[in-house]
């Protein structure tokens, strides 16, 4: 936060524009700050209160899991490209690449959880394959079921890639990546 008056139009600004900001200036030639406005109680835009370890008088409920491990610190460009090759590499060599990933560099939790949703999404894929090529020699028709998840597990896997290079982590649904590995 900068303290101090506003700068003048001569650095850097354009004459006619003038800046909205949260400074007023009194009848004096000192400069104060506006007190934020509160939302009143009951409108629609307030926001509900947090709960969780931000609020000292939350508490986890009995039988109940907790919330999803979430990714703290900043994540580094080899954290990235590894998370982004659990998904990648499927396209090359299948599950077998997001086991090289979980196995052997899924040293941060945010690579791991790349990692095991990756594996996750290949082994969905080989038991598809594996149950519809058998029950596709019962019915010719059945051939359609594995490729079709072949093809929603190829768009999850550039929808979860995409977010892992942008450092992201984006939860594909369970009938897609079925949680087996975690």
């Amino acid at each position: 936060m900068a303290y101090g008056p506003p700068p003048s139009p001569g650095q850097g600004q354009q004459p006619g524009w003038q800046q909205q900001s949260q400074w007023q200036q009194p009848q004096g030639p000192q400069w104060q700050q506006q007190p934020p406005q509160q939302p009143q109680q009951g409108s629609a835009w307030q926001q509900p209160q947090q709960s969780g370890p931000q609020n000292p008088g939350w508490q986890q409920p009995q039988g109940q899991p907790g919330p999803a491990p979430v990714h703290t610190g900043p994540v580094t460009d080899d954290d990235k490209t590894w998370s982004l090759m659990a998904y990648v590499g499927q396209f090359v060599v299948g599950a077998i690449a997001p086991a090289v990933v979980y196995l052997g560099k899924a040293r941060t939790p945010f690579v791991r959880r790349h990692a095991a949703q990756g594996l996750n999404m290949g082994i969905a894929a080989i038991v598809v394959w594996i149950v519809g090529g058998l029950l596709s020699m019962a019915a010719e028709m059945l051939i359609w079921i594995p490729l079709i998840f072949t093809a929603v597990v190829i768009f999850f896997l550039v929808y979860a890639a995409r977010a892992a290079n942008r450092g992201e982590f984006r939860r594909v649904p369970s009938a897609v990546a079925w949680p087996i590995v975690k």
